[in-house]
């Protein structure tokens, strides 16, 4: 299977738009495109095929692409928290033409774009656009010592909260690099195993099932952090009915975890807040 295979952007978004309304209207991006592939009948491999070392897939990819043109035609929004949501406007939408909302929101960059060129600010505009804060922070993740890598894994599992954790390297462990004791309510604790994986391209389902071999018997659940991703078949693995759970951190959610923490990332913000009046109307 080649790229031509998946379909592109502009196709994608009426499924967008189909598989919110098959999920209530709202999910996260780990729900919504598991969704619209079972909504094109897509073969695994065609879903699986890489955009370059990104750690996405090309249908992730494009699924961006067409959920950012949808956004910009009013057809959705997306919270803070990444998860996308119907506006009033896409939920009264039997169907969209992917092609016309292409070419109208094509106009309006092209406008935006000539409209910055007269004030000089096109060139700067187009590099933070095409290189985001957590490229960046990625490729200096990924550019890490291994041993330093797991040393900011241990940091990362204390900060969000779990008491002894420990770096245990062993070779011939199944890839488990420590183990950290997570309470709940101050009551129940349970043991966790987690595997750091400094990786460019997308981990697939034998990684997951070879962690959780070594899981067995010494843990009540398992994580692998990755500065990569992984393939929606790994994603299954990790939830499959009847196994221990794995829980999956890959790299955008790794450097979101590292934003909230901050840790090695500082946000400058002025806050100022618009109370949305009609957007409470519209629920």
């Amino acid at each position: 299977m080649k790229k031509k295979d998946v379909p592109q952007f502009d196709e994608l978004m009426d499924p967008t738009i189909q598989a919110l309304k098959r999920l209530g209207g709202s999910a996260s991006i780990d729900e919504l495109v598991p969704e619209m592939v079972r909504l094109l009948s897509l073969p695994q491999d065609v879903a699986e095929i890489p955009h370059g070392a990104t750690g996405r897939t090309e249908l992730e990819y494009r699924a961006a692409w067409a959920r950012t043109y949808l956004r910009k035609a009013g057809f959705l929004e997306n919270s803070e928290r990444g998860i996308w949501a119907l506006t009033p406007q896409g939920s009264q939408a039997a169907s969209v033409d992917g092609r016309q909302i292409a070419r109208e929101i094509s106009k309006q960059f092209q406008s935006d774009r000539e409209a910055e060129e007269t004030t000089g600010e096109a060139g700067v505009q187009e590099a933070v656009a095409a290189v985001t804060w957590q490229d960046r922070l990625l490729a200096v993740l990924q550019a890490m010592d291994p041993i330093a890598f797991e040393r900011l894994c241990q940091r990362i599992l204390r900060e969000s909260g779990f008491t002894e954790v420990d770096v245990t390297k062993r070779s011939g462990d199944g890839g488990i690099d420590g183990h950290g004791t997570i309470r709940l309510g101050g009551l129940i604790s349970f043991n966790v195993l987690f595997q750091s994986k400094r990786y460019k391209g997308n981990i697939g389902p034998d990684t997951v099932r070879d962690f959780r071999g070594a899981m067995v018997g010494r843990a009540d659940k398992g994580v692998i952090i990755s500065t990569g991703g992984f393939t929606l078949e790994a994603r299954r693995e990790a939830t499959r009915d009847g196994a221990p759970p794995v829980d999956l951190i890959d790299g955008r959610l790794l450097a979101e975890k590292l934003k909230e923490l901050k840790l090695g990332v500082r946000t400058n913000l002025v806050e100022h807040v618009d109370v949305l009046e009609d957007w409470f109307k519209s629920i």
